[in-house]
């Protein structure tokens, strides 16, 4: 088991011989933008521990506004150069020094009801801009699921190829951000991948930190969204960096998630058994979900390293240990589309 939060950090910046050939051979140096989210430090820390792996000397620079400097001297350590900026700013994207390799990270998504404009700014206009100030780089964007309707269970998920249809505002700005890369990489040429996510799991953040946690607490599960799929969060952050291999102009698209269509009842059943608790479920499953079929990206990179299973696990034995988790509930069981 993960036992506190050193282990947890060092595991999720763990990475693979896989991971270590491909910076090994990689041209250029990595900028990281949105570096202070939840996602971002792991991932910064997987990059600067591949190159340093590899025998690379590359710089990998983390950018954030950095609220917490605690988490600046924390990337810093690990071997990354760090920027403070608002990347809205007038001239904040000048600032930038140019790299070959660019992980776009930025996004709002929790708050977006009733702050429309700001997250329209951040998923859709910043991208605009940051495919024209990287035109000659490869960029990976992160993106989500939420840019799918919601679709029967028993399909299987949507494959990249699917019509998009995202429900809500957050999910239309999330494609926005694609149209608007994808009017760099015709505009400028700007070579770019969209990482279509949902969703990323560690012991502080996640679907099923949100159901052990219910569970513990007695509070009821909402089986309305009766389904859904889940990744480790290290294993997607390889992905990412992987992915810079395949981006192209006009630009690529790969699902990032787990093999499973993963029912959320039977989930909290082996939570509950694990916690020594009951979970108290509402509602029915309702017959479609938001669903994506990574098996491209399977085919590509193989399966996650980390099973569902063991984050079942390790996700139990944390929650009942009451360690820190990042307090944030994914509100993965919304079906509306607003966050």
């Amino acid at each position: 088991m993960i036992r506190d939060i050193d282990e947890l950090e060092e595991r999720l910046a763990r990475p693979s011989p896989a991971l270590v050939d491909y910076i090994r051979q990689l041209e250029g140096d990595l900028l990281v933008l949105g570096a202070g989210g939840k996602m971002g430090p792991s991932l910064v820390a997987l990059a600067c521990n591949a190159s340093r792996t590899s025998g690379a000397t590359k710089t990998v620079t983390a950018v954030s506004r950095f609220g917490d400097e605690r988490l600046r001297s924390r990337l810093e350590a690990a071997g990354a150069a760090t920027i403070s900026l608002d990347l809205l700013e007038p001239g904040a994207l000048e600032q930038l020094p140019d790299a070959a390799n660019v992980i776009y990270m930025v996004a709002t998504k929790f708050g977006t009801s009733g702050n429309e404009y700001l997250t329209w700014a951040q998923n859709a206009y910043l991208p605009g801009l940051v495919g024209q100030r990287f035109a000659e780089s490869r960029v990976v964007a992160f993106s989500s699921g939420n840019v799918y309707p919601l679709v029967p269970v028993a399909g299987g998920g949507c494959k990249e190829s699917d019509p998009v249809g995202p429900v809500g505002e957050y999910g239309q700005s999330v494609l926005g951000r694609e149209r608007l890369f994808e009017y760099a990489a015709h505009r400028y040429g700007t070579r770019s991948l969209f990482l279509r996510l949902n969703y990323a799991v560690e012991l502080r953040y996640g679907t099923l930190v949100d159901i052990a946690q219910a569970i513990r607490e007695g509070t009821p599960i909402d089986l309305a969204m009766g389904h859904m799929n889940v990744i480790w969060q290290g294993d997607a952050n390889e992905v990412a960096l992987r992915s810079l291999a395949l981006t192209d102009a006009p630009p690529e698209v790969l699902n990032v998630t787990g093999p499973e269509t993963v029912s959320v009842r039977r989930v909290a059943s082996l939570l509950a058994e694990r916690l020594g608790r009951e979970a108290v479920l509402v509602g029915e499953e309702e017959p479609t979900a938001l669903l994506s079929n990574a098996g491209k990206a399977h085919a590509l990179f193989g399966y996650p390293s980390v099973t569902l299973e063991q984050m079942i696990d390790w996700v139990a034995h944390w929650v009942a240990a009451g360690a820190q988790t990042h307090g944030i509930p994914t509100k993965f069981s919304v079906r509306s589309g607003e966050f």
